[in-house]
């Protein structure tokens, strides 16, 4: 028969055999996790850059009044009037009468708490061997909760 201490000692020792691992692992993880460095202006801008780049190219991206109306809740009022009152051939949000086949929103500049820019990568491969790279750079503005784009510049 054991004595009483010794049964607590084995006890503990076992408890810590399985508890400092687990310990371990989790300061591990927490301290090796990376450090967002982009301000919550550029995060939330970015993000709807990307939502509406996304339903853009999902969609039909010919520049009609119907395909604008559709992309009129990621615009602001005044691109959107403007954009309302041209006639153009090219898609107005990639210079472009074609669809690329992927973007990438990249760089984004806080100009101020209610304005971001942001460069946007768009990519086309007309042929096998070819690749073809425009940069655009896209403002934003939050307008109430929601960041939308207020104008399309090519670079």
């Amino acid at each position: 028969m054991r004595p009483a201490n010794s049964y607590w000692l084995s006890a503990i020792g076992k408890f810590l055999i399985i508890a400092f691992p687990v310990v371990f692992v989790g300061l591990f993880i927490s301290a090796c996790s990376i450090p967002n460095l982009e301000s919550e202006q550029c995060g939330d801008a970015r993000e709807a850059v990307r939502k509406f780049y996304s339903f853009h190219y999902a969609n039909d991206i010919a520049p009609t009044a119907e395909n604008l109306e559709l992309r009129k809740k990621y615009l602001t009022p005044e691109l959107f009037q403007s954009l309302s009152a041209k006639q153009s051939q090219n898609d107005y949000f990639t210079n472009s009468d074609t669809a690329p086949k992927a973007f990438r929103v990249a760089a984004c500049k806080e100009i101020d708490a209610n304005t971001t820019d942001l460069g946007v990568h768009l990519f086309w491969k007309p042929n096998d061997s070819t690749n073809v790279q425009k940069e655009i750079e896209v403002e934003t503005v939050k307008q109430g909760d929601d960041w939308l784009i207020n104008k399309v510049t090519p670079k």
